[in-house]
């Protein structure tokens, strides 16, 4: 399989001694990683787009973000002139031609591409804590929340799903406490408002279903060639824990679904990392420790991981110890802070006795770059002054038209567009609760043989009252019977009184 054409060695005159002064980057050896690093307008960009192209061009899928916007112009053929002519002919380019290469276009806002959603499960408290921004008391009850849904059988989707556990939280309180731990109001309090904040900034919409299918960022065009999938990132890189925490998940994915393949003749997927600094400022200890895992062991599932960050020292040095390729452009030492990262730079490159690589990092122009690779038998070849080679695509923006028309001719436009609303905890909770209250509200009918059971209310009463029961007589008897006993008193009298006349002679 041929190499990745970088550019072209101009560290000496003599350079051109090994095929023809060219750099290259080996497929076998893409999935040991790399680090393009530089200041700002120093053409990083450009060597980002000429490692898509490459790994494009060889069935290699690639996911790259797209910080600025310039990178999609990936999507489209470029523009021949002059000036791109001249650098073509001097770095001895065989067979160039203009073309684009196949993309994707991703968007977790949904505007400049096909949404990415995955749901609050597949996220997991961890990240998603991170995201928040908790402190580790509050982290920990979102353990437990997630822990509740698990034991409840209530499936985590969406954001709505999260606020209704935590309500259901915050509702059972005392019982909970002391099942999973101590849960404080004030702390269900302070998740419930970071989820608000989080609501405003637009991240609701990347929680739900159609969650994204690992798959569909591993596809080849009929004719062999790598997808190129660009996520908009010119809005989400302004919500940098947001951004760093869905490229580490996304990434962390991969580590977990894909399985072990070892050392293939290329990478089954390059994934590139820009904006690096973004995930290890302010990083606990325990999450650059999972990075770092990461990093080291998916080599051996065939993912090769780029980070693009403008100092080489944004990178932890345990991390830094496995990026293998190195692509360094221009740093411009006019602060002690630039003048050690240049000093970090030239410390991490394979030496070269023809080339004082820190004063190379302050002189190099754009377009250029000190680049090192891994060789045969990963062997790191000797830093080379490198005049990097043009892409084939336009380098720069592209129109809203254009971006439209890669769009609409998506193969995975018809699964991601429409969002898909299934029934999950808030649904659940709340069919629960209204079927409480219409309980309350509303006791179920009753029969009639309930009715006449249960006549022994009020009616019941009066009619016992009345007519008596077995063990009791009524109203009515026992008036029956006290006339009874009072006429028969009085007929009684009078024939006593008629007696005893008769007998003493009295008349009457």
């Amino acid at each position: 399989m041929d190499p990745i054409l970088i550019g072209k060695a101009i560290t000496t005159p003599d350079a051109r001694a090994a095929s023809g002064g060219h750099v290259v980057l080996q497929p076998q050896l893409g999935n040991r990683h790399g680090l393009v690093a530089g200041a700002t307008g120093t053409g990083k960009s450009v060597t980002l787009m000429v490692l898509a192209e490459g790994f494009s061009r060889i069935g290699v899928p690639v996911f790259m973000a797209d910080v600025k916007g310039d990178i999609a112009g990936l999507a489209v053929a470029g523009t021949m002139n002059d000036k791109l002519q001249a650098r073509i002919d001097r770095i001895g380019i065989d067979g160039y031609a203009s073309e684009g290469s196949p993309t994707v276009f991703w968007d977790l806002f949904g505007k400049l591409g096909h949404p990415v959603r995955t749901t609050v499960s597949e996220m997991g408290p961890t990240l998603l804590a991170r995201i928040l921004e908790l402190n580790d008391t509050q982290s920990g009850i979102l353990e437990i929340v997630f822990r509740l849904a698990d034991d409840r059988g209530l499936l985590l989707l969406d954001l709505d799903d999260l606020r209704a556990l935590l309500n259901l939280v915050a509702a059972e309180r005392k019982d909970i406490s002391t099942k999973y731990g101590l849960v404080t109001t004030p702390s269900i309090g302070a998740i419930q408002r970071a989820l608000l904040r989080l609501e405003g900034e637009g991240a609701n919409m990347f929680f739900g279903e159609p969650a994204l299918d690992l798959a569909d960022l591993m596809r080849t065009t009929p004719d062999g060639r790598g997808v190129i999938n660009l996520l908009a990132a010119d809005t989400l890189v302004m919500k940098p824990r947001l951004y760093s925490s869905f490229l580490l998940w996304l990434l962390s994915e991969l580590f977990e679904q894909l399985p072990e393949v070892g050392d293939l003749d290329k990478p089954r997927l390059v994934f590139v990392f820009d904006e690096a600094h973004l995930l290890f400022d302010d990083a606990p200890a325990a999450l650059r420790q999972r990075v770092e895992q990461v990093v080291r062991i998916i080599r051996s599932k065939g993912v090769g991981v780029y980070f693009c960050s403008q100092f080489p020292d944004d990178v932890p040095d345990e991390i830094l110890g496995q990026l293998g390729n190195r692509f360094q452009h221009a740093l411009r030492a006019y602060t002690p802070r630039d003048q050690k990262a240049v000093r970090t730079a030239a410390e991490t490159f394979v030496a070269n006795p023809a080339l004082d690589v820190a004063e190379a990092i302050s002189r190099l122009g754009t377009g250029e770059a000190l680049v090192s690779t891994l060789q045969d038998r990963g062997i790191p070849m000797p830093v080379e002054h490198t005049l990097v080679a043009p892409p084939r695509c336009r380098m720069g923006a592209i129109t809203g038209a254009e971006r439209a028309a890669v769009r609409a001719g998506s193969p995975v436009g018809m699964k991601y567009d429409t969002a898909i609303d299934r029934e999950s905890a808030a649904e659940m909770l709340a069919a629960k609760a209204a079927t409480a209250a219409r309980e309350v509200e509303a006791p179920p009918a009753r029969t009639r043989e309930q009715d006449d059971a249960e006549d022994g209310g009020f009616g019941q009463a009066v009619k016992d009252a009345v007519f008596g029961t077995k063990r009791r007589q009524g109203m009515l008897e026992t008036m029956g019977k006290q006339t009874a006993r009072t006429v028969g008193n009085r007929i009684g009298q009078q024939i006593v009184r008629g007696l005893l006349g008769g007998l003493f002679g009295r008349k009457r």
